[in-house]
């Protein structure tokens, strides 16, 4: 039998469990370096994502409780706009990554992971990131410590978001 070695992943079952909206409740603990903020405003928030696709996955998130885009008020709308942008820019120049995928998933069918909190997701992207292992393997292998991405990030982050 092979194993794969993911401690990033310890967390996940040994912490206590957040009960309602995990976004909501770091919506009202943003300061709190477990959660990973990278920057915060009266709208929205950037965060790292805990279980990533790729090393430095933020997620832009609006400090209102809502699954439906269509109900965000037209500035938590354009503010989250401005903030995935930002987000897009620390990454390209903080990770040296070749591009970046950006997107929501809205609703279960659409492969929302957490559907009853909208949010934008940023994820890094680089030349050969996809490789045998995650087609083959169903597995991922991730280059780089995700602490010490947080740090890097976030010694950057009021550079972009202004």
């Amino acid at each position: 039998m092979e194993h794969l070695y993911a401690p990033w992943r310890y967390s996940y079952v040994t912490e206590e469990k957040i009960e309602g909206c995990v976004f909501c409740h770091i919506s009202k603990h943003v300061s709190e370096e477990k959660y990973q903020v990278l920057f915060h405003d009266e709208l929205c928030y950037v965060v790292m994502n805990k279980f990533p696709y790729s090393p430095g996955h933020l997620m832009v998130i609006p400090h209102f409780h809502t699954d439906k885009i269509e109900e965000l008020q037209d500035d938590v709308w354009a503010r989250m706009s401005i903030r995935i942008r930002q987000a897009v820019s620390l990454l390209k120049d903080t990770m040296n990554c070749e591009g970046v995928n950006i997107g929501m998933n809205l609703g279960k069918a659409a492969g929302a992971g957490i559907e009853q909190h909208v949010h934008y997701h940023a994820l890094p992207r680089w030349l050969g990131d996809t490789n045998f292992i995650s087609s083959i393997g169903g597995a991922r292998v991730y280059p780089a410590d995700f602490n010490e991405i947080f740090e890097k990030l976030k010694k950057e982050a009021s550079k972009y978001f202004i």
